[in-house]
């Protein structure tokens, strides 16, 4: 990434050339990445362990009323509050600082996903998933609020945060790792409960984020930007009111729409296309066809098994 962002001549006469990153700033850029790669992460575990885990903590199975009903209540309604908390959460950060909003919130979804690991009802999956998913709006906006802060270099700024937020398509290939480590050698890891289920263990993994955490906090700055208004005292109390004025206005609703639309269809595709998809319904849970599943796709088939091979019925997604 240095050799992205720092030219060759760092002395040259381009006042916005960058520099390269010190080691606390690489440290800074990696642990940015990683919440960032876990935010999704906690998004695409969902449809993954959802039906199991209605099984297990409710004896529920696709098709009853209230199998439809838990699905509706865990995809929406963590949803809707994380929606909610995001917007909080640029309140917080102004109030409170934004390294100190950050930490905390990746403490909240890892503990968060820890709980929901060891839920025993339904409606403690469902409060934990709502406090998973708070936790993951206001980290989103503290990271990137920190990172433009921290970086003042334009150029450099523009490098990290584009970086660091690619990791965002990291999230769906750890979860579907994680659910495959889960399903395949979760008989080899500690009890839960009492039983190795391996939707547990999967949003067990969400904890990874706070090992490293744990060890490099004290090297984290705080924004400087921040520290400077609040140690003169400048800074005052966040107004929503002000991007609806008319300098802002128009601003404001194209870019709210546009991410509502964006969010909307990444989220929507996220999360009910391993629904949709399923070709099978009890049998495609086991171990054995998911490991299956998955030497099919990294090892081709052959021309001749190709040919040969069944075609792929698509269920009703109701009933998955």
């Amino acid at each position: 990434m240095s050799r992205l962002i720092a030219p060759a001549h760092p002395a040259a006469a381009d006042p916005d050339a960058a520099a390269s990153l010190r080691p606390v700033e690489w440290l800074i850029c990696g642990i940015a990445a990683l919440g960032f790669a876990f935010d999704p992460y906690e998004v695409v575990v969902l449809p993954l362990i959802l039906r199991p885990a209605l099984a297990s903590l409710g004896a529920l199975a696709p098709g009853d009323a209230a199998f439809d009903r838990w699905v509706s209540l865990l995809f929406y309604i963590p949803a809707l509050i994380g929606g909610i908390f995001g917007l909080l959460g640029g309140y917080l950060t102004d109030r409170l600082g934004r390294r100190r909003v950050l930490v905390w919130s990746i403490g909240v979804y890892t503990v968060s996903a820890f709980a929901a690991s060891h839920a025993t009802t339904l409606r403690q999956l469902l409060l934990f998933r709502c406090t998973t998913v708070v936790g993951v709006a206001v980290e989103y906006v503290a990271a990137v609020t920190w990172l433009a802060e921290l970086f003042r270099n334009p150029r450099q700024r523009q490098s990290v945060l584009g970086y660091t937020q690619a990791a965002v398509a990291l999230g769906g290939l750890m979860a579907t790792a994680a659910y495959y480590t889960a399903v395949s050698f979760g008989e080899r890891l500690p009890t839960i409960h009492g039983a190795h289920e391996a939707w547990r263990y999967t949003l067990l993994f969400g904890l990874a984020p706070a090992i490293p955490l744990v060890v490099i906090r004290p090297f984290l700055p705080e924004s400087p930007i921040w520290a400077e208004k609040c140690a003169l005292g400048e800074l005052r109390r966040p107004s929503l009111a002000e991007l609806f004025e008319p300098a802002l206005r128009r601003t404001t609703v194209v870019t709210t729409l546009l991410y509502a639309c964006a969010y909307a269809i990444a989220f929507g595709v996220l999360q009910q296309t391993p629904r949709i998809a399923s070709a099978r319904r009890a049998a495609c849970w086991s171990p054995t066809s998911i490991r299956a599943s998955f030497a099919r796709w990294i090892f081709p088939m052959s021309r001749s098994a190709a040919t040969t091979s069944s075609p792929i019925h698509f269920p009703n997604p109701r009933s998955i």
